[in-house]
């Protein structure tokens, strides 16, 4: 027991350069708070006693803004950075070495009774506002992005962006360190997109088709066509006169 609690003091440094001392980790850590109140839930859950499980749950989920239920399955090295809004499912199973941010869902889309939440194997890292949901499993080693909704199975060593997620398998074996780099996430439908109108460009070159030759939807609208008018991205940034966003 005095190990496991070690390690979860050892995530918290090995994961947030914010921590600077052991003390603060202790006083002013609420996912460390959640999860060591969790510890002692499933306790009490796994010797059925489940009134009082479910009571140190709601108390600590009142204290730290983290609601983990005391039937999940935590493995060691689990560590919930910043954690307001965490929601953990009755049949959850999480690996050892997991990192969760704020806003995270590990719910269900089943009224039965048996597994119904989702299962992350090792080393997976769930950013901010990410919801999985089902009775699906995350690959180890796999990263899923900011408010991506998963709701089919990931394979090992992939990263998850969108709404629903779409799911890009990496080319290399990631390092055997947590994934935390947040800003590396492929636009899968900007990137098609962009792939679908050079396509096009080329198709209408090698076909010789000039501009008064092609089919212009926006003819009788020509500042339709100056705003809305499929184009490529330039270096990356998409142009136009108003996206209305």
């Amino acid at each position: 027991m005095i190990g496991t609690l070690r390690n979860d003091i050892r995530a918290v440094f090995d994961r947030d350069p914010a921590a600077h001392s052991t003390l603060e980790v202790l006083l002013a850590y609420p996912g460390l708070h959640a999860l060591w109140g969790y510890r002692i839930s499933h306790w009490f859950w796994t010797h059925r006693m489940l009134l009082i499980g479910r009571l140190i749950s709601h108390l600590v989920r009142n204290l730290t803004g983290i609601e983990i239920h005391p039937g999940a399955k935590i493995g060691e090295g689990f560590f919930i950075d910043h954690g307001m809004g965490v929601v953990i499912g009755e049949t959850a199973e999480i690996g050892n070495n997991v990192t969760l941010y704020h806003g995270v869902t590990l719910g269900g889309v089943s009224l039965e009774k048996g597994k119904r939440h989702p299962t992350l194997e090792d080393g997976v890292v769930v950013g901010a506002g990410a919801k999985i949901l089902g009775n699906i499993t995350i690959g180890e080693g796999s990263r899923i992005g900011a408010n991506a909704v998963v709701v089919k199975s990931v394979p090992h060593d992939s990263v998850v962006v969108g709404v629903p997620g779409q799911v890009v398998v990496r080319s290399k074996p990631r390092e055997l360190a947590p994934d935390l780099h947040h800003d590396r996430l492929p636009d899968t439908i900007g990137a098609s997109i962009t792939y679908i109108l050079e396509r096009l460009e080329k198709v209408e070159s090698n076909l010789h088709v000039h501009r008064d030759e092609k089919v212009n939807i926006f003819k009788d609208e020509p500042e339709l066509e100056r705003i809305f008018a499929p184009h490529s991205p330039d270096q990356g940034l998409w142009r136009g006169e108003d996206f209305m966003i």
